[in-house]
């Protein structure tokens, strides 16, 4: 009998001949940088992730390493996509590899933020302290790269590979704002900008465009009364081929196996849920691994697919093929298969690659054995 495969899964052969169906996984975007690309990380900054310290080390880096730089980088690129591959990731990321930082990476293309002029600024809910640049001027395009990021990547592999960027809401809150006194205005100027990589990017043929947007889940209040206003601004005019990612994690820890670190309210998926389903996105990403969602959020969201995190990122214990199936099981009660991808909590860097790959390893046997 003929097979109808379902939107969301894969059609995969057993050894004896069977056809049966899988769940998609992907990953979310960072991965652990090769040893050989000697560039300053974010994971490993001692003021906390979202330091802009690292641009001038990145600078100065990119300058040691001479004209071979893109030659390294994209030898490191091909080595996550060839990890990520090995484990079964459906839909690769390109790592994150050329990135010091994920959101100040985007900013240094962007007019009107000064990485000269550094402010200290207490971030993620006033978790840390880090030295952020100076907003000082209207936010504009200052140049593009995100195609030639993602043709690097693409170039690697036949499967579609997934470039991720930073929201409006998440660049304005690891800045210092000293023009816009508005974070409405400001995220509308930023969305704009972001919007000009996105339409550049589908016109190119990436169909897997991921918007990162936490601060949705540290201030849902906020997203509600204007960021998702503005993230739909960044996706303006995006074609119905490219899948519109938006990843809201709930916290990043500052090392590994720290469990104690401050994670966003446990209700502020709940407090933002119809406005995901009513909005332009396609999918969400949830991290669920490290803290349990009550599940009954997914009913919430009958249409938009849900990207869900089933292995932590900042812990060492690697979760069990059979630990992470029989999340996905509890997860299938609330949401059809056809829209539930298996996913890391977030990015994989401050796991290291032995770490990241055995992880990511059981997640796809988990997701491709159900």
């Amino acid at each position: 009998m003929p097979v109808t495969v379902k939107p969301g899964y894969f059609c995969r052969r057993a050894a004896r001949g069977n056809i049966y169906m899988t769940l998609e996984t992907t990953c979310i975007g960072a991965y652990p940088k090769p040893d050989f690309v000697t560039l300053p990380d974010w994971f490993n900054h001692p003021d906390g992730p979202d330091t802009a310290d690292p641009t001038a080390l990145w600078e100065k880096a990119m300058a040691d390493l001479g004209p071979d730089a893109p030659d390294i980088i994209a030898r490191g690129v091909a080595q996550a996509i060839a990890d990520q591959i090995e484990c079964g990731v459906d839909i690769p990321t390109d790592g994150e590899i050329s990135r010091e930082n994920y959101i100040h990476y985007h900013c240094r293309h962007l007019k009107g933020i000064d990485f000269q002029q550094l402010t200290r600024k207490a971030v993620r809910g006033g978790t840390y302290e880090a030295a952020l640049p100076t907003i000082n001027g209207p936010v504009s395009v200052r140049d593009r790269f995100l195609v030639d990021d993602w043709k690097r990547a693409q170039a690697n592999c036949k499967r579609p590979v997934k470039i991720t960027m930073p929201g409006p809401m998440t660049i304005s809150d690891t800045n210092h704002d000293d023009y816009y006194n508005d974070p409405k205005t400001l995220g509308r100027d930023i969305a704009a900008a972001l919007n000009a990589e996105v339409r550049a990017l589908a016109d190119a043929g990436c169909v897997h465009i991921q918007i990162d947007e936490p601060l949705f889940a540290r201030k849902p209040q906020a997203a509600l009364d204007y960021g998702f206003e503005n993230l739909e601004r960044a996706f303006h005019a995006c074609p119905k081929r490219v899948q519109r990612t938006v990843h809201m994690c709930c916290g990043y820890p500052d090392r590994l196996d720290r469990d104690d670190y401050p994670k966003a309210d446990p209700d502020s998926y709940r407090q933002i849920a119809d406005a995901i389903e009513y909005s332009c996105i396609d999918a969400v990403s949830f991290e669920d691994a490290h803290r349990h969602n009550d599940l009954s959020l997914l009913e919430r969201l009958p249409t938009t697919k849900v990207i869900f995190g089933v292995v932590a990122i900042a812990r060492s214990e690697i979760e069990s093929i059979e630990q992470i199936r029989e999340r996905l099981k509890q997860a299938l009660r609330h949401i059809d298969a056809g829209r539930l991808i298996a996913a890391p909590d977030c990015g994989l860097g401050l796991l290291g690659r032995d770490l990241a790959m055995a992880k990511l390893k059981n997640m796809c046997a988990a997701a491709h054995s159900l």
